[in-house]
Formats: C-alpha cells, structure tokens, sequence
C-alpha cells in the first residue's frame, strides 16, 4: 500500500513538473516569445514606439497612461548606449536578454539627475570600459549583459492628455546606439 501511495505521489509531482516546463518553453517553440517579436520590428539600435493597435508583430502598448518604445539590440561588436532626456513625469527601463530575462531595471527616480544614460556590454567590453573610461560615460550606469543579443523596453508616463506631447518628444529623443568611443 506504502508503495502505490509513493507511486502516485511521484507521478503528480513529475506531472506538475512537466507541465510547468512545458508552459515555460511553449515561446520558444512557437517563435511567438517577446524577443522574437521585436526582431521583427526591423528596427535594430534605435527605439520604436509601440501603437495602442498591435502591429505586425503582435506588440502593442495596452496601457492608456504609459507610452512605450522598444529597442532590439546586439553587443556582439560593441556596447549598446541607452539615452533619453526631458521632463516627463515618470519613466522606466528595462533591459531583457534574448530569452527575456530582465537583466536590468532603472527609473527616474534612480538615475543620475533624473536622465537616462545607460551602458548595456560584455563582460569583456565591460573590463575594457572601465580599465580606460572615456569622460562622456561618467554618469553613464554600466551593466553586463550575460548574452549578446537582447532588447530594451522605455515607458513613459503620460497620466493627462497635456503630457502627451512631451511624453513622445521624450521617446522620439531617446538614443539606443552602438558606443564607440
């Protein structure tokens, strides 16, 4: 009797666990994950506005308060320089590997005076940067990346219709390039 209630109780954990791994990998089988889907944006190192109707894609930015832009991008070759500047009343970002694994999330409330200036690299990009670092990165936040490729969500709050305007020049102004120095 002891035997058949282990059997039984070994076969739903190992049930639950395959479920739980199956529901955690179905993106990568169905190529439908996030980072998947701004790759198909076109839109490598430079931010691109999320419309409030999904696009092509299936993004879209759902929130009718936050505006958002996101930015595919590789350090393969060099880092990646995150900047955006101006006064909005909030704003976030966060960096996501390819397996959407958030590596970093910043807001302006712990950034430097408020601005965006951020450096995404390898760890060997990192060691180069900070062996001989170049003035224009010395209120830049560095951070490693684990992998090479991944992608950068910016939102911004827009909580009146008055802040609107401001909100977009905010991410139209937002820089998601290669650094060279």
């Amino acid at each position: 009797m002891r035997s058949v209630i282990y059997a039984v109780l070994l076969g739903l954990v190992g049930a639950a666990l395959l479920h739980i791994v199956i529901i955690l990998a179905l993106p990568q089988f169905t190529g439908k994950d996030a980072y998947s889907r701004v790759l198909g944006l076109y839109e490598m190192d430079s931010f691109f506005p999320l419309s409030s109707q999904p696009g092509p894609t299936g993004l879209a930015n759902e929130d009718p308060f936050l505006r958002v832009a996101v930015c595919g991008f590789s350090v393969t070759a060099s880092p990646m320089r995150f900047v955006a500047r101006g006064d909005v009343p909030f704003w976030s970002l966060s960096v996501f590997d390819a397996n959407s694994n958030e590596v970093f999330s910043m807001n302006d409330h712990t950034a430097v005076n408020g601005n965006l200036d951020l450096v995404a690299a390898t760890p060997l990009q990192l060691i180069d940067l900070r062996k001989t670092p170049p003035e224009s990165l010395a209120q830049s936040i560095l951070v490693e990346m684990p992998q090479e490729e991944g992608y950068a969500v910016l939102r911004a709050l827009a909580p009146m219709d008055s802040f609107e305007e401001t909100v977009r020049n905010f991410l139209a102004g937002a820089v998601c390039e290669p650094f060279s120095r």
